[in-house]
């Protein structure tokens, strides 16, 4: 049997950890407390803008309970993603509502909260920005007036910033204004404005820490431990070897937890008081001070010949990133490819800005950049339709990326994907009855788009070991945020590579102390990034084992083949040895049989002088989605209901389709809260207004929509077994497969997300706004 058919063999391979999860028998960070441990609390800023006079911390160090109190005196590094533009705490200024002061560590969570409600700070209002509007204006209030003196921490040639922009990233390929002058061409624009979404994952950020001997030990729920243990060394002013991270199972992150913000702070005081910590959010701090989905203001203007061919396109994409630039001087990246690597283009010109506001800052979310994208991509992509009278689905059909196409920054595609993708949901689509004698006196609409993600790839180590019971142990530093990857693909991988059951496969949980370096889980990227690295393991346990059995059966390696948890000879099923006696044989004889391995990116380059700023100037592994629903508009109340969804994604290979169905489910679902419930607003005094589930709308039970689903496998791609990343992709398209569908229905310019009922009403009223972003300070 080879590897692929051992593989094909444990398709739908159920997840070891469901039975204890539903049982509630799981333990998750907050339930790792310990009796005697320290509850921390961290005391935040409540004005947005401001001097620091004075922190004076006397009094409350000297109350009942208080263990340790710490403030930038304590932390003075600064620290961040592409830019070290973030200190720990607010040291000379503040520069958001929320920013952390001090931390305080007591006996008991309400004594420290009663001692940094008695640290006396002093503040000194400044002028504040809390739009991308007003911070690119003129004469602005700058959020960072010492940004030129920030390190750099990540190089990306030709990348620019300056002022209140954080970072750009340029795309520039052929001669767009030629293209734009061509007397056949139609010339469309459009802006599009979205505004920020919350993850609201069950389990909110925290961090229990411990200080001995001088390291600190971090039990974290973190999508990143690698990404942890390096920025909380730095913060602190500590060599990296001096932090461990251990990770337990993880309540849901889709991307919150993917950098690292609240660890630090636990492990400042856990060093002060020379005890454990625990600092855990409340929902309000979580929403509050969560890294939210970026607010985005996109303009795109397109030159289109009669036929419908794209000979030039350009596009400006503003990001806020709040107020440190965190993950969003990465994210400027991206738009280069979600916006401009769906369709065939002629001449392309990008701009994508992250622009500093004194907002929280803003993070990775599922699909990050591309989700407003998509709208924005697509929406305009219907808009040229209607302007030169071409029907949407066969505009699509001529346009999208196909084998040998060029994408934005000169990229070359590989593989013909998203034209039988979109054969594919046609026949789905033709399957089913229309819902439209469904909807009575409603609006009825329906739309079809296409996306393009890709798999972030990065570095990953994996180490395997096999045990002398016929078991095998996976150490790596990859987390189970709930998408089952640790559970599932991974133990699919090494149980085919090593030819035993998928059953018998232990996974470790995370230990930076224990497993190599790891980017973290996000980006689509676990199973292709870390299914590679041990499957590179993998290889190395296979070609010890077969030595020590060869010598045990007295013939060649090459005569051998590992199956059915056997040694057996080559055409000869059933008998031979069993894995366990090599394995209890071996550890005897000449030690335990392990394997490390690693993988990272191949780096596919750009065309040269395409792409400027980019810390990705092409991507690795592109994964494409066709999605398509049917929509009913009340036009007395602008409820929009959902009567249908259907989803055609590229999957590379499916590893386990009932997972990947899982994962599609959820992604549409948590789509659809984006597109229609969810949204974050701020105050004048630039507090996030919304404070728990009550005030913050999420998709319920009655919202979910049963989505029909089709797996497109074959697309080309270097993960093990022909894989790619498919938790990312579902919530790609929805936002912008919604909006078209309303667009439809109500023929009027959808610009905005979410479009919740009043907004839905005021668009068939009328009585909205239409955006111009052309003359915004872009």
């Amino acid at each position: 049997m080879s590897e692929a058919e051992a593989l094909a063999a444990v398709v739908n391979f159920a997840r070891r950890d469901a039975r204890d999860k539903l049982r509630g028998r799981t333990r998750y960070m907050v339930d790792q407390v310990r009796p005697g441990t320290l509850h921390g609390f961290v005391l935040r800023a409540t004005v947005p803008s401001a001097r620091i006079v004075n922190i004076d911390t006397s009094v409350a160090r000297r109350m009942p309970g208080v263990r340790a109190i710490v403030t930038a005196e304590d932390a003075p590094g600064r620290f961040g993603i592409g830019i070290a533009d973030q200190p720990l705490f607010a040291s000379d200024v503040v520069r958001y509502h929320g920013e952390p002061i001090a931390a305080v560590a007591a006996d008991t969570l309400w004594q420290a909260r009663e001692a940094a409600a008695a640290i006396d700070v002093r503040l000194e209002a400044m002028p504040a920005v809390l739009t991308m509007a007003e911070a690119l204006s003129n004469h602005a209030h700058l959020v960072h007036r010492d940004w030129k003196r920030y390190e750099v921490l990540l190089e990306a040639e030709g990348g620019r910033r300056g002022g209140n922009i954080a970072w750009e990233a340029t795309v520039a390929r052929g001669d767009t204004a030629a293209a734009f002058a061509r007397s056949d061409v139609a010339i469309i624009e459009s802006s599009f404005r979205v505004g920020r979404q919350s993850h609201m994952q069950l389990e909110p950020r925290g961090a229990i820490a411990s200080y001995e001997d001088g390291r600190i030990h971090l039990v974290a729920s973190t999508q990143a431990p690698w990404t942890v243990k390096n920025v909380t060394a730095r913060a602190l002013g500590l060599p990296p070897s001096r932090v461990r991270v251990t990770v337990p199972p993880v309540g849901g992150g889709f991307g919150v937890k993917y950098g690292c913000s609240i660890e630090p702070y636990a492990a400042a005081l856990a060093r002060a008081a020379g005890r454990s910590v625990a600092l855990i959010n409340s929902r309000q701090e979580e929403l509050q001070t969560c890294p939210c989905r970026e607010n985005a203001d996109i303009h795109i203007r397109s030159a289109v010949t009669p036929a419908g061919d794209i000979v030039g396109r350009e596009a400006t994409v503003l990001m806020d990133c709040g107020a440190y630039g965190g993950e969003q001087i990465y994210l400027t990246t991206m738009t280069a490819h979600t916006l401009g690597s769906a369709y065939r283009l002629g001449a392309v010109k990008m701009t994508s800005r992250a622009v500093y506001t004194n907002t929280a800052p803003n993070g990775a979310f599922r699909a990050c950049n591309g989700v407003y994208n998509v709208f924005a991509l697509e929406r305009h992509t219907d808009e040229i339709c209607s302007a030169i009278g071409m029907d949407p689905l066969e505009f699509r059909r001529r346009n999208v990326l196909g084998d040998g196409d060029i994408g934005s920054t000169g990229q070359v595609f590989e593989g013909n994907v998203l034209g039988p993708m979109l054969d594919r949901m046609q026949a789905m689509s033709r399957s089913q009855p229309s819902k439209r004698a469904e909807v009575g006196e409603r609006l009825y609409g329906k739309a079809t788009t296409v996306g393009t993600w890709f798999v972030f790839v990065g570095p990953s180590a994996a180490t395997v070991n096999l045990n002398p019971d016929g078991s095998a142990t996976l150490v790596t530093a990859g987390v189970e945020i709930g998408q089952g990857t640790m559970m599932q693909s991974l133990p699919q991988i090494v149980a085919a590579k090593l030819g035993i059951r998928p059953e018998d496969v232990v996974v470790n949980a995370a230990d930076t102390d224990a497993a190599g370096f790891d980017v973290g889980v996000g980006g689509g990227r676990t199973t292709v990034s870390l299914g590679a690295a041990a499957s590179v393991a993998c290889d190395e346990v296979r070609r010890k084992l077969l030595e020590v059995a060869s010598r045990m059966l007295q013939t060649s390696p090459e005569q051998l083949v590992l199956q059915n948890g056997h040694v057996e000879f080559v055409g000869r099923a059933g008998g031979g040895i069993p894995v366990a006696s090599i394995a209890e044989h071996a550890q005897a004889v000449g030690g335990p049989i392990s394997g490390s391995g690693a993988f990272t990116r191949a780096g596919v380059p750009a065309m040269t002088g395409c792409a400027a700023g980019h810390f990705l100037d092409a991507v690795d592994i592109p994964v494409f989605a066709v999605h398509e629903c049917e929509i009913a508009i009340d036009p007395e109340t602008g409820h929009v209901e959902v009567l249908s969804y259907r989803v055609v994604q590229d999957v590379g290979r499916a590893l386990n389709p009932s997972a990947i169905h899982g994962q599609i489910q959820g992604g549409v679902t948590q789509g659809l809260g984006y597109a229609l419930h969810e949204e974050v607003t701020i105050n004048p005094d630039g507090q996030i207004a919304q404070s728990g589930f009550g005030s913050y709308r999420v998709p319920l039970a009655q919202d979910v929509v049963p989505v029909e689903i089709a797996l497109h496998e074959g697309a080309p791609s270097m993960g093990p077994f022909g894989t790619k990343g498919a938790g990312e992709v579902p919530i790609l398209n929805v936002g912008g497969t919604i909006a078209c569908a309303i667009a439809n229905a109500t023929g009027k310019r959808v610009q905005e997300l979410p479009l919740t009922p009043p907004r839905v009403l005021s668009l068939m009223l009328d009585r909205t706004e239409q955006l111009d972003l052309r003359h915004a300070p872009f």
